[in-house]
Order: C-alpha cells, then structure tokens, then sequence
C-alpha cells in the first residue's frame, strides 16, 4: 500500500433535482480505496451504490466534495482529460456489458486504446494479452454474440483491464450470470490487485463475493453506516445484509 489513495471521496454529495424535487443519491461519503485493494460495496437498491461508481469513473460530477483519483480531483479535468482517464487509468465493468456488437470480441477490447490513439497492431498485441490474462485464447476474432454470457463478461473485463489501469469499477458484473460463471467472473477480478497492482471497487448484493474484499462498505440512503474486513465475513456481514434487505 501507498500513502496516497488511488481512489478517494472527500465529503461527496450527489444530488438530483431541485427544490422539494431535489433527491439525494449520496450524503457526505468518505472513502479511501489504496492501490491494489479490494473494495465490496454491499447496500439495498437505490442506495447510491451505483452512483459511486459512476462518480468514481468521472461519468457524473459530485454536487459537493471531491472525488480523486491518484490525487487529482476529477472536477479540475476537462471532459477530454476525464475520457483520457476511462481510456487509460479507470476501467468500468458493467452489468450488461455494452459490447458493441459489431465488433468482434479482440476489437472491442482494442477500442479504448485505438481510441488513445495507439496504432491498430500495437493495440491487438495488448488487447490479445489481457484476453489471455481472462482466459480467453481461442477464436478471438468472433463476435460477442457467439460467446457465453460468463465469456462476454471476460471480454467485457479484459477490455475494462486493457493498459494499464488503476482501478477497476465493476457493477454488478455477475448479476446477470449464472452461479458457476459468476463464481468464475469474481475469483477473475480478485486476482487483479496481485497480478497488476489494480485496485478492484465491486458493487455486488452476494455476501460470498463480498468475502472476496478487503474491505466491505455498506451504503444506506446514500450514507456509508458500517464497514468490516473479510476477516469479518460470516460473523458480522449476514445481520447487516439482512438489515439491509
């Protein structure tokens, strides 16, 4: 670990609307994520788990505090600069994918470096790479659709790895696969802190996947109330869950 946080909330708010319409997604979070750390953030639906991430990856800007990544405050980016660190430093893991179709599964893990700019070859070498780093080394210039969802997921992972990513942001990735796959797709992403030094935040309703962290955060109307490290996990994880629930 390094004195200075990879990831870090500084009394973040986000809130939408106005006035009596004016909901609040998050209320004064805290959080410090170091390099190579594996963070679960466990919470009921519409807690703001999401909105943290979404925060987290620059795709919204907090209406107070401060969201940083390796200590530069996300809000002094320009949008340019706040692409160049989805392509480069942040990658995002979605619950449904968002492959482009279109493209077979090598190219959409070479997109966020063709988008860098890095030359077509240059980007298949690195992207064939990350594909083997999730097991995936045959058939590569297929499309998406003629994968299983666990190796859509893989593809979606390897392309949210690609480079040399900082941190990891991944939402729910194994909501919409099955038990084995999912198992699969978390013990994948708890690998990546020792094999790359990328810290993992993972938005996830499974305790057993929790148990994979460091660190469990536990989100409620948009406010942390507890935390807990795996050494916690079962004895104090399944009365918050179910609390939670």
């Amino acid at each position: 670990m390094t004195d200075t946080p990879i990831l870090q909330f500084v009394d973040v708010v986000k809130s939408f609307g106005a006035g009596v319409a004016e909901v609040y997604a998050l209320r004064g979070v805290n959080l410090a994520v170091d390099p190579g750390e594996v963070i679960a953030v466990m919470g009921p639906s519409g807690c703001g788990k999401s909105t943290l991430l979404h925060l987290a990856g620059a795709l919204e800007t907090p209406s107070a505090g401060r969201v940083l990544v390796a200590g530069d405050d996300l809000a002094g980016l320009t949008l340019h600069q706040q692409a160049a660190l989805r392509r480069r430093d942040v990658g995002y893991v979605f619950q449904r994918l968002n492959l482009v179709p279109s493209l077979t599964a090598v190219e959409n893990v070479m997109l966020p470096l063709e988008l860098d700019g890095v030359a077509s070859r240059a980007a298949r070498g690195v992207a064939i790479e990350a594909m083997h780093t999730v097991g995936l080394e045959q058939q590569l210039d297929r499309y998406p659709d003629d994968f299983s969802g666990g190796q859509q997921q893989r593809i979606a992972i390897a392309r949210a790895i690609v480079g040399e990513r900082r941190v990891l942001l991944a939402d729910e990735p194994t909501g919409s696969l099955d038990t084995a796959n999912a198992d699969q797709v978390v013990e994948l992403l708890a690998t990546l802190p020792e094999r790359f030094g990328t810290a993992v935040v993972l938005v996830t309703h499974e305790p057993r996947f929790a148990s994979y962290a460091d660190r469990i955060i536990f989100l409620r109307d948009g406010s942390i109330i507890d935390e807990s490290s795996a050494s916690d996990v079962p004895p104090s994880i399944e009365p918050l869950v179910g609390m939670l629930r």
